[in-house]
Protein backbone atom coordinates (compact mmCIF):
# COMPACT_ATOMS: atom_id res chain seq x y z
CA UNK A 1 0.00 0.00 0.00
CA UNK A 2 1.54 3.69 -0.91
CA UNK A 3 0.18 6.75 1.27
CA UNK A 4 -1.31 9.44 -0.75
CA UNK A 5 -3.63 12.49 -0.20
CA UNK A 6 -7.27 13.20 -0.84
CA UNK A 7 -8.07 16.44 -1.24
CA UNK A 8 -10.25 19.59 -2.19
CA UNK A 9 -10.47 23.30 -2.51
CA UNK A 10 -13.30 25.91 -2.28
CA UNK A 11 -13.95 29.54 -1.69
CA UNK A 12 -16.71 32.08 -1.75
CA UNK A 13 -16.71 35.96 -1.95
CA UNK A 14 -19.11 35.97 1.00
CA UNK A 15 -22.18 38.21 1.44
CA UNK A 16 -20.28 41.59 1.77
CA UNK A 17 -17.40 41.64 0.07
CA UNK A 18 -17.31 43.38 -3.10
CA UNK A 19 -14.34 40.83 -4.69
CA UNK A 20 -12.94 37.57 -3.07
CA UNK A 21 -9.10 38.28 -2.26
CA UNK A 22 -8.66 34.65 -1.23
CA UNK A 23 -6.97 31.99 -3.23
CA UNK A 24 -6.61 28.53 -2.80
CA UNK A 25 -4.35 25.43 -4.39
CA UNK A 26 -5.12 21.68 -3.76
CA UNK A 27 -2.83 18.79 -5.39
CA UNK A 28 -1.22 15.70 -5.23
CA UNK A 29 1.21 17.01 -2.92
CA UNK A 30 1.11 20.57 -1.87
CA UNK A 31 -2.18 22.41 -0.41
CA UNK A 32 -1.67 26.58 -0.13
CA UNK A 33 -4.22 29.13 1.39
CA UNK A 34 -3.83 32.70 1.11
CA UNK A 35 -5.57 35.54 2.17
CA UNK A 36 -5.25 38.76 0.27
CA UNK A 37 -5.22 42.53 1.89
CA UNK A 38 -4.95 45.87 0.84
CA UNK A 39 -7.96 46.45 -1.67
CA UNK A 40 -10.25 44.63 -4.00
CA UNK A 41 -6.83 45.27 -6.64
CA UNK A 42 -4.03 44.60 -4.33
CA UNK A 43 -5.25 41.53 -2.40
CA UNK A 44 -6.70 39.88 -4.92
CA UNK A 45 -3.26 40.15 -6.48
CA UNK A 46 -1.71 39.48 -3.38
CA UNK A 47 -2.91 35.98 -2.94
CA UNK A 48 -2.90 35.20 -6.54
CA UNK A 49 0.86 35.85 -6.74
CA UNK A 50 1.65 33.50 -3.78
CA UNK A 51 -0.25 31.22 -5.24
CA UNK A 52 1.94 31.05 -8.33
CA UNK A 53 4.67 31.23 -6.42
CA UNK A 54 4.21 28.31 -4.69
CA UNK A 55 2.12 25.80 -7.25
CA UNK A 56 5.41 24.78 -8.96
CA UNK A 57 6.67 22.92 -6.18
CA UNK A 58 3.84 20.26 -7.19
CA UNK A 59 5.85 17.47 -7.89
CA UNK A 60 6.64 13.81 -6.55
CA UNK A 61 10.71 14.31 -7.46
CA UNK A 62 11.06 15.99 -4.06
CA UNK A 63 13.25 14.57 -0.74
CA UNK A 64 11.65 14.91 2.36
CA UNK A 65 14.94 16.66 4.07
CA UNK A 66 14.62 19.52 1.17
CA UNK A 67 10.80 20.33 1.85
CA UNK A 68 11.03 23.71 4.06
CA UNK A 69 14.25 25.11 1.96
CA UNK A 70 11.80 25.14 -1.04
CA UNK A 71 8.95 26.19 0.70
CA UNK A 72 10.69 28.90 2.72
CA UNK A 73 12.40 29.76 -0.71
CA UNK A 74 9.40 30.23 -2.68
CA UNK A 75 7.48 31.95 -0.18
CA UNK A 76 10.52 34.54 0.20
CA UNK A 77 10.27 35.37 -3.56
CA UNK A 78 6.94 35.85 -3.30
CA UNK A 79 7.12 38.50 -0.37
CA UNK A 80 9.78 40.60 -2.82
CA UNK A 81 7.62 39.87 -6.38
CA UNK A 82 4.69 41.91 -3.98
CA UNK A 83 6.83 44.29 -2.81
CA UNK A 84 8.19 45.04 -6.10
CA UNK A 85 4.99 45.58 -7.46
CA UNK A 86 3.43 47.55 -4.29
CA UNK A 87 6.98 50.31 -4.86
CA UNK A 88 6.17 50.18 -8.33
CA UNK A 89 2.33 50.84 -8.07
CA UNK A 90 1.33 53.15 -5.90
CA UNK A 91 -2.63 51.77 -6.36
CA UNK A 92 -1.20 48.63 -4.72
CA UNK A 93 0.70 50.29 -1.40
CA UNK A 94 -0.30 47.99 1.46
CA UNK A 95 -1.36 44.86 -0.43
CA UNK A 96 0.19 41.95 1.45
CA UNK A 97 -1.22 38.15 1.78
CA UNK A 98 -1.66 35.71 4.76
CA UNK A 99 -0.28 32.32 3.54
CA UNK A 100 -0.45 28.81 4.60
CA UNK A 101 1.29 26.00 2.30
CA UNK A 102 1.80 22.35 3.32
CA UNK A 103 4.30 20.18 1.31
CA UNK A 104 4.18 16.26 0.99
CA UNK A 105 6.77 13.86 0.56
CA UNK A 106 6.28 10.26 1.77
CA UNK A 107 5.27 10.17 4.80
CA UNK A 108 6.35 13.63 5.49
CA UNK A 109 4.20 16.88 5.68
CA UNK A 110 6.34 20.20 5.70
CA UNK A 111 4.07 23.16 6.81
CA UNK A 112 5.39 26.88 6.78
CA UNK A 113 2.81 29.78 8.00
CA UNK A 114 2.59 33.17 8.41
CA UNK A 115 -1.03 35.59 9.25
CA UNK A 116 -3.87 34.50 10.94
CA UNK A 117 -5.18 32.23 8.26
CA UNK A 118 -5.60 28.94 10.38
CA UNK A 119 -4.73 25.10 9.93
CA UNK A 120 -6.86 22.46 12.02
CA UNK A 121 -5.65 18.44 12.30
CA UNK A 122 -8.51 16.22 12.98
CA UNK A 123 -7.12 12.94 14.33
CA UNK A 124 -8.91 9.86 16.00
CA UNK A 125 -11.59 12.25 16.79
CA UNK A 126 -9.89 15.11 18.19
CA UNK A 127 -9.58 18.63 16.46
CA UNK A 128 -6.39 20.67 16.90
CA UNK A 129 -5.37 24.16 16.21
CA UNK A 130 -2.04 23.33 14.36
CA UNK A 131 -1.21 27.21 13.60
CA UNK A 132 -1.26 30.08 15.84
CA UNK A 133 -2.12 33.25 14.40
CA UNK A 134 0.15 36.27 13.93
CA UNK A 135 -2.27 39.12 15.42
CA UNK A 136 -2.14 41.57 18.11
CA UNK A 137 -4.80 40.24 19.96
CA UNK A 138 -3.14 36.48 20.05
CA UNK A 139 -0.13 38.37 21.36
CA UNK A 140 -2.26 39.93 24.30
CA UNK A 141 -3.78 36.68 24.70
CA UNK A 142 0.43 34.42 25.08
CA UNK A 143 1.33 36.88 27.44
CA UNK A 144 -2.21 36.18 29.91
CA UNK A 145 -3.21 40.20 29.10
CA UNK A 146 -6.11 39.18 27.45
CA UNK A 147 -8.20 35.79 27.72
CA UNK A 148 -10.04 33.89 24.86
CA UNK A 149 -13.19 34.71 25.66
CA UNK A 150 -12.16 39.13 25.50
CA UNK A 151 -10.45 38.17 22.46
CA UNK A 152 -12.88 37.06 19.66
CA UNK A 153 -14.68 40.79 20.76
CA UNK A 154 -11.48 42.92 20.99
CA UNK A 155 -11.37 45.53 18.61
CA UNK A 156 -8.08 45.09 17.29
CA UNK A 157 -8.62 41.78 16.61
CA UNK A 158 -7.62 41.71 12.64
CA UNK A 159 -4.61 44.00 13.08
CA UNK A 160 -1.58 41.72 11.80
CA UNK A 161 1.72 41.57 13.06
CA UNK A 162 3.33 39.33 10.40
CA UNK A 163 2.19 38.59 7.14
CA UNK A 164 3.92 38.62 2.83
CA UNK A 165 4.17 41.65 1.35
CA UNK A 166 3.25 44.61 3.73
CA UNK A 167 6.93 45.28 5.02
CA UNK A 168 10.56 45.33 3.99
CA UNK A 169 12.90 42.77 4.63
CA UNK A 170 12.54 38.47 4.57
CA UNK A 171 9.21 37.31 6.29
CA UNK A 172 9.40 35.70 9.36
CA UNK A 173 7.89 32.08 9.13
CA UNK A 174 6.33 29.53 11.17
CA UNK A 175 8.01 26.15 10.17
CA UNK A 176 7.56 22.66 11.25
CA UNK A 177 8.19 18.88 10.00
CA UNK A 178 5.21 16.33 10.76
CA UNK A 179 4.41 12.94 9.89
CA UNK A 180 1.72 12.20 7.06
CA UNK A 181 -0.64 9.61 9.28
CA UNK A 182 -2.95 7.53 7.49
CA UNK A 183 -6.78 8.49 8.85
CA UNK A 184 -5.41 12.07 9.55
CA UNK A 185 -7.75 15.23 8.00
CA UNK A 186 -6.57 18.56 7.63
CA UNK A 187 -8.54 21.91 7.12
CA UNK A 188 -6.61 25.03 5.74
CA UNK A 189 -8.78 27.47 6.02
CA UNK A 190 -8.89 31.60 6.25
CA UNK A 191 -10.38 33.87 9.09
CA UNK A 192 -13.70 34.31 7.25
CA UNK A 193 -14.50 30.38 8.15
CA UNK A 194 -12.51 30.39 11.38
CA UNK A 195 -14.19 33.78 12.60
CA UNK A 196 -17.86 32.64 12.13
CA UNK A 197 -18.13 29.03 12.48
CA UNK A 198 -16.66 27.62 16.33
CA UNK A 199 -14.11 25.28 16.88
CA UNK A 200 -16.79 22.66 17.76
CA UNK A 201 -18.92 22.85 14.58
CA UNK A 202 -15.77 22.98 12.72
CA UNK A 203 -14.97 19.45 13.69
CA UNK A 204 -18.27 18.00 13.72
CA UNK A 205 -18.30 18.68 9.65
CA UNK A 206 -14.93 17.32 9.54
CA UNK A 207 -15.67 13.89 11.82
CA UNK A 208 -19.29 13.54 9.69
CA UNK A 209 -18.88 14.44 6.42
CA UNK A 210 -16.22 11.91 4.70
CA UNK A 211 -15.91 13.79 0.96
CA UNK A 212 -13.81 16.46 1.29
CA UNK A 213 -15.31 18.53 -1.34
CA UNK A 214 -18.95 17.85 0.32
CA UNK A 215 -17.13 18.83 3.40
CA UNK A 216 -15.73 21.93 2.38
CA UNK A 217 -19.23 22.90 0.69
CA UNK A 218 -20.69 22.56 4.23
CA UNK A 219 -18.25 24.80 6.14
CA UNK A 220 -18.73 27.52 3.51
CA UNK A 221 -22.68 27.36 3.74
CA UNK A 222 -22.28 27.74 7.40
CA UNK A 223 -20.06 30.37 7.43
CA UNK A 224 -22.13 32.20 4.88
CA UNK A 225 -25.36 31.29 7.07
CA UNK A 226 -23.30 33.18 9.83
CA UNK A 227 -23.31 36.57 7.98
CA UNK A 228 -20.61 35.88 5.75
CA UNK A 229 -19.02 38.91 7.04
CA UNK A 230 -15.54 37.82 4.99
CA UNK A 231 -14.00 35.88 1.87
CA UNK A 232 -14.18 32.23 3.06
CA UNK A 233 -12.33 29.63 1.65
CA UNK A 234 -11.36 26.11 2.83
CA UNK A 235 -8.84 23.40 1.84
CA UNK A 236 -9.12 20.20 3.22
CA UNK A 237 -6.86 17.03 2.35
CA UNK A 238 -6.64 13.71 3.83
CA UNK A 239 -3.79 11.26 4.27
CA UNK A 240 -5.04 7.83 2.92
CA UNK A 241 -3.02 4.70 2.78
CA UNK A 242 -4.74 2.50 0.37
CA UNK A 243 -4.20 0.52 -3.12
CA UNK A 244 -6.74 2.57 -4.90
CA UNK A 245 -4.76 4.94 -7.71
CA UNK A 246 -3.95 8.18 -5.93
CA UNK A 247 -5.85 11.72 -6.62
CA UNK A 248 -4.70 13.61 -9.49
CA UNK A 249 -4.98 17.27 -10.96
CA UNK A 250 -4.59 20.64 -8.82
CA UNK A 251 -7.94 21.98 -7.73
CA UNK A 252 -7.23 26.42 -7.48
CA UNK A 253 -9.93 28.37 -6.50
CA UNK A 254 -10.25 32.10 -5.67
CA UNK A 255 -8.77 35.02 -6.84
CA UNK A 256 -5.72 32.76 -7.98
CA UNK A 257 -8.15 30.97 -10.50
CA UNK A 258 -9.74 33.73 -11.12
CA UNK A 259 -6.01 35.73 -12.44
CA UNK A 260 -5.26 32.58 -14.55
CA UNK A 261 -8.38 32.57 -16.43
CA UNK A 262 -7.72 35.59 -17.88
CA UNK A 263 -4.12 34.88 -18.18
CA UNK A 264 -4.90 31.78 -20.23
CA UNK A 265 -7.49 33.88 -22.38
CA UNK A 266 -6.01 35.17 -26.21
CA UNK A 267 -5.88 38.82 -26.64
CA UNK A 268 -8.99 38.41 -29.14
CA UNK A 269 -11.30 36.80 -26.85
CA UNK A 270 -12.87 33.45 -25.85
CA UNK A 271 -11.30 30.60 -27.14
CA UNK A 272 -13.96 28.16 -26.03
CA UNK A 273 -17.67 27.80 -27.64
CA UNK A 274 -18.98 28.35 -23.85
CA UNK A 275 -16.88 30.98 -22.89
CA UNK A 276 -17.45 32.50 -26.36
CA UNK A 277 -21.34 32.40 -26.14
CA UNK A 278 -20.98 33.54 -21.72
CA UNK A 279 -19.18 36.74 -23.62
CA UNK A 280 -21.96 37.19 -26.25
CA UNK A 281 -24.92 37.04 -23.54
CA UNK A 282 -22.88 39.39 -21.44
CA UNK A 283 -22.17 41.53 -24.13
CA UNK A 284 -26.06 41.57 -24.76
CA UNK A 285 -26.36 42.60 -21.03
CA UNK A 286 -24.16 45.54 -21.51
CA UNK A 287 -26.55 46.78 -24.03
CA UNK A 288 -29.86 46.75 -22.59
CA UNK A 289 -28.88 48.55 -19.63
CA UNK A 290 -26.69 46.26 -17.75
CA UNK A 291 -24.24 49.21 -17.29
CA UNK A 292 -26.02 50.36 -14.07
CA UNK A 293 -25.16 47.28 -12.20
CA UNK A 294 -21.58 47.20 -13.37
CA UNK A 295 -21.09 50.89 -11.86
CA UNK A 296 -22.65 50.33 -8.35
CA UNK A 297 -20.86 46.81 -8.86
CA UNK A 298 -17.39 49.10 -9.06
CA UNK A 299 -18.16 51.93 -7.14
CA UNK A 300 -18.74 49.26 -4.03
CA UNK A 301 -15.71 47.92 -5.19
CA UNK A 302 -13.67 50.80 -5.11
CA UNK A 303 -15.28 51.79 -1.44
CA UNK A 304 -14.25 48.02 -0.15
CA UNK A 305 -10.55 49.28 -1.43
CA UNK A 306 -10.82 52.71 0.25
CA UNK A 307 -11.76 50.93 3.43
CA UNK A 308 -9.16 48.11 3.51
CA UNK A 309 -6.95 50.67 2.91
CA UNK A 310 -7.59 52.62 5.73
CA UNK A 311 -7.48 49.79 7.72
CA UNK A 312 -4.48 48.72 6.74
CA UNK A 313 -2.71 51.99 7.46
CA UNK A 314 -4.46 51.69 10.75
CA UNK A 315 -2.58 48.24 11.90
CA UNK A 316 0.44 50.09 10.38
CA UNK A 317 0.01 53.31 12.77
CA UNK A 318 -1.24 50.45 15.79
CA UNK A 319 2.12 48.22 15.56
CA UNK A 320 4.74 51.14 15.13
CA UNK A 321 3.09 52.08 18.35
CA UNK A 322 3.36 49.73 20.07
CA UNK A 323 6.82 48.41 19.03
CA UNK A 324 7.49 52.02 19.90
CA UNK A 325 6.09 51.63 23.22
CA UNK A 326 8.06 48.57 23.87
CA UNK A 327 11.15 49.70 22.57
CA UNK A 328 10.48 52.33 25.06
CA UNK A 329 9.89 50.91 28.00
CA UNK A 330 13.16 48.68 27.62
CA UNK A 331 15.24 50.91 27.64
CA UNK A 332 13.71 53.05 30.55
CA UNK A 333 14.29 49.50 32.52
CA UNK A 334 17.37 49.03 31.28
CA UNK A 335 18.60 52.44 32.27
CA UNK A 336 17.10 52.46 35.63
CA UNK A 337 19.06 48.88 36.27
CA UNK A 338 22.05 50.55 35.24
CA UNK A 339 21.57 53.43 37.52
CA UNK A 340 21.21 50.87 40.70
CA UNK A 341 24.89 49.64 39.84
CA UNK A 342 26.11 53.33 40.96
CA UNK A 343 26.80 54.79 44.24
CA UNK A 344 27.85 58.39 45.30
CA UNK A 345 28.71 59.89 48.58
CA UNK A 346 27.29 63.51 49.70
CA UNK A 347 25.54 64.49 52.68
CA UNK A 348 22.55 64.18 54.35
CA UNK A 349 20.39 65.55 57.07
CA UNK A 350 23.80 67.34 58.20
CA UNK A 351 25.51 64.17 58.24
CA UNK A 352 27.92 62.66 55.61
CA UNK A 353 25.94 60.07 53.81
CA UNK A 354 26.10 56.90 51.14
CA UNK A 355 23.67 56.89 48.52
CA UNK A 356 22.61 54.32 45.69
CA UNK A 357 21.64 55.49 42.39
CA UNK A 358 22.56 58.41 40.64
CA UNK A 359 22.02 61.79 42.08
CA UNK A 360 19.26 62.58 39.32
CA UNK A 361 15.36 62.42 39.04
CA UNK A 362 13.16 61.88 36.26
CA UNK A 363 9.79 63.20 36.73
CA UNK A 364 8.42 62.52 39.80
CA UNK A 365 11.21 59.10 40.23
CA UNK A 366 13.74 59.37 42.10
CA UNK A 367 17.09 57.63 40.32
CA UNK A 368 19.07 57.23 43.95
CA UNK A 369 18.15 56.58 47.36
CA UNK A 370 19.95 56.65 50.50
CA UNK A 371 22.25 53.64 51.80
CA UNK A 372 23.54 55.00 55.38
CA UNK A 373 24.28 57.57 56.76
CA UNK A 374 27.80 58.73 59.23
CA UNK A 375 27.23 60.26 62.76
CA UNK A 376 31.17 60.71 62.59
CA UNK A 377 32.87 62.67 61.13
CA UNK A 378 30.70 65.63 61.51
CA UNK A 379 30.07 68.31 58.83
CA UNK A 380 31.01 70.69 61.10
CA UNK A 381 33.98 68.96 61.53
CA UNK A 382 34.99 68.64 57.37
CA UNK A 383 36.95 71.53 55.90
CA UNK A 384 35.37 73.72 52.90
CA UNK A 385 36.83 71.51 50.22
CA UNK A 386 35.50 68.53 51.41
CA UNK A 387 31.72 69.86 52.53
CA UNK A 388 31.96 71.31 48.63
CA UNK A 389 32.99 68.42 47.51
CA UNK A 390 30.08 65.88 49.23
CA UNK A 391 27.32 68.78 48.04
CA UNK A 392 28.45 68.03 44.73
CA UNK A 393 28.53 64.70 45.10
CA UNK A 394 31.15 62.10 44.38
CA UNK A 395 30.41 58.85 42.35
CA UNK A 396 31.85 55.58 43.58
CA UNK A 397 31.33 52.59 41.39
CA UNK A 398 30.65 50.03 44.47
CA UNK A 399 29.20 50.69 47.94
CA UNK A 400 32.88 48.89 49.37
CA UNK A 401 34.67 51.99 47.28
CA UNK A 402 32.03 54.38 48.83
CA UNK A 403 32.78 53.06 52.26
CA UNK A 404 36.04 53.35 51.55
CA UNK A 405 36.28 56.60 50.30
CA UNK A 406 33.79 57.86 53.45
CA UNK A 407 36.83 56.41 55.80
CA UNK A 408 40.09 57.49 53.94
CA UNK A 409 39.29 60.42 52.22
CA UNK A 410 36.70 62.11 54.09
CA UNK A 411 37.90 61.67 57.54
CA UNK A 412 41.07 63.08 56.03
CA UNK A 413 39.84 66.21 55.52
CA UNK A 414 38.50 67.15 58.83
CA UNK A 415 39.53 70.48 60.05
CA UNK A 416 41.65 68.99 62.40
CA UNK A 417 43.73 66.82 60.06
CA UNK A 418 45.54 67.87 56.88
CA UNK A 419 45.87 64.37 55.64
CA UNK A 420 44.26 60.86 55.83
CA UNK A 421 45.03 58.88 59.48
CA UNK A 422 45.13 55.74 59.14
CA UNK A 423 43.41 55.15 62.76
CA UNK A 424 40.47 57.42 61.59
CA UNK A 425 37.42 55.46 60.86
CA UNK A 426 33.78 56.83 60.01
CA UNK A 427 31.02 55.18 61.54
CA UNK A 428 27.86 54.53 59.36
CA UNK A 429 24.57 55.08 61.06
CA UNK A 430 21.45 53.35 59.13
CA UNK A 431 18.75 55.67 58.33
CA UNK A 432 15.94 53.58 58.74
CA UNK A 433 17.10 52.67 62.80
CA UNK A 434 19.45 53.93 65.77
CA UNK A 435 23.32 53.99 65.12
CA UNK A 436 25.10 50.93 65.62
CA UNK A 437 28.29 50.70 67.99
CA UNK A 438 31.22 51.19 66.53
CA UNK A 439 32.04 47.43 66.87
CA UNK A 440 28.97 46.46 64.37
CA UNK A 441 30.03 47.30 61.06
CA UNK A 442 28.49 49.57 58.25
CA UNK A 443 24.64 48.92 57.79
CA UNK A 444 21.89 50.02 55.68
CA UNK A 445 21.94 47.83 52.62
Amino acid sequence: MTTSLRYAARSSVGLVRASNQDSGYAGPHLMVLCDGMGGPAGGDIASAVAIDHLSPLDADSHQAGELLDLLRTAVQDAHQDLMSRSASDPALAGLGTTCIAVMRSGNKLAMVHVGDSRAYLLREGELTQVTTDHTFVEYLVETGRLTREQAREHPQRSVLLRVLGDAEGDVQLDESIREAVPGDRWLLCSDGLSGPVSADTIKDVLTRVADPGAAADELINLAERAGGPDNITAVIFDVVDTDAPAQTGAQVVGSAARHRERAAEPEDGPRTPAAKAAALVAGLEDTEGDSRSREDEALASLADSHARLRRTRRRRAVLSTLVLIVALAGALVLGYRWTQTQFYVSTSGGKVAIFQGIPQTLGPLSLSHLVETYSEPSLAELDERMRQRLEETVSQPSLEAAREYVNTTVVGYTSEVVSPSPSARATPTDPAGPSPSPTSGPTGQ
